[in-house]
């Protein structure tokens, strides 16, 4: 039988850093094939667009893509129908593939998408050789676990198919206890007093011992994050979820999520001080996408958190590509014509 494909699953809350961690190893991949399987929240797959702008996994060809987008709901919650497919996919690819990475959406529980595995079809041909879970160590040691759960709860309402409700604190306790490494990202943010209180809180929740290890914008080697061999679904019962004994879970269906498409260029220091704007006279939490800056060869990443904001280039515009600045916004009550009219006068 030939060798199963590793997986790697990569979890925790939004604004954690998990696609800048991706982004971060597949352009040091040290010569490895890596597929990525990415669970994107609204409609325009800004996370998705990311990787694939890294210009290591191959776009053209004979159709076939490295990165695969999952944006119908939470995956814990549509395996079935969003994950076997994609599997399925890949595992017909798996002479060609050494490697596969699975960004979990900031509401994902692990447990239930490391339970796939055991699915004879998958079992036979991958297995979980790890579940990396990435923590915000500014946002713990605030004490509210992600660095905007407001932004985390309007996800919640805003996901059809979201079928669990845990609260913050058990999802925290959730992914931590499946992790075989914790990764404690934005240690930047923070003096080295808090980082060893959050290190320490960390521990505390830990089921078992399990390496962390510290970084800032998710720079981490390969060789830390891939290679443990663990094979995470056979090993599920060291593993505790709050989740583990119930059968049925609510959720809310409000949608809260709305995106914009401009065809023209902004400067980018007045846009972000008019997105900062918005934000304060709306209930904003997230924002995140792509600015067509005047004069630039370059496409601009523009992404905000609750109040920190973040922008760069990540690369070229394509010949044939629309030069379009596409927003996505995330809240509640937004107000679509007051964003679109704001920018718009810009």
């Amino acid at each position: 039988m030939a060798t199963k494909i590793p997986v790697t699953v990569i979890t925790g809350f939004l604004g954690s850093g998990k696609t800048s961690l991706i982004r971060h190893l597949l352009q040091n991949n040290q010569g490895r094939r890596i597929a990525v399987i990415v669970n994107e929240f609204g409609e325009l797959g800004i996370d998705g667009e990311l990787l694939k702008s890294c210009q290591v996994c191959p776009e053209d060809g004979e159709g076939d893509t490295n990165i695969f987008e999952l944006t119908n709901g939470c995956l814990c919650c549509t395996v079935q129908e969003e994950f076997y497919p994609t599997m399925q996919e890949l595992i017909k690819r798996r002479d060609s593939i050494d490697c596969i990475l699975i960004e979990t959406s900031g509401l994902a529980l692990p447990k239930p998408l490391v339970k796939a595995f055991r699915w004879q079809e998958i079992r036979n041909a991958a297995t979980v050789d790890a579940v990396i879970t990435v923590v915000d160590c500014a946002a713990v040691a605030a004490g509210t676990f992600a660095s905007d759960p407001d932004a985390i709860a309007v996800q919640r309402q805003a996901d059809d198919n979201l079928e669990h409700e845990t609260p913050l604190q058990e999802l925290f306790e959730d992914q931590l206890a499946c992790a075989d490494l914790v990764v404690l990202n934005k240690i930047d943010l923070v003096d080295a007093e808090t980082k060893a209180r959050v290190e320490e809180l960390i521990k505390q929740e830990l089921p078992r011992v399990v390496k962390i290890v510290e970084s800032d914008y998710s720079q981490l080697d390969a060789s830390i994050l891939l290679g443990f061999q663990a094979a995470v679904e056979d090993n599920l019962d060291s593993r505790p979820s709050h989740h583990d004994t119930e059968e049925d879970h609510n959720h809310d269906e409000e949608i809260t999520s709305t995106n914009l498409i401009l065809d023209r260029t902004f400067d980018p220091e007045k846009l972000q001080q008019q997105l900062e704007k918005l934000a304060q006279e709306q209930e904003i939490y997230r924002i995140k996408g792509f600015v067509a800056v005047p004069n630039k060869s370059m496409r601009l990443v523009m992404q905000g958190v609750g109040t920190r904001f973040d922008k760069f280039y990540d690369r070229a515009w394509k010949p044939e590509e629309a030069r379009q600045t596409r927003l996505v916004f995330i809240g509640r009550d937004l107000k679509s014509s007051e964003i679109e009219s704001q920018l718009v006068a810009l």
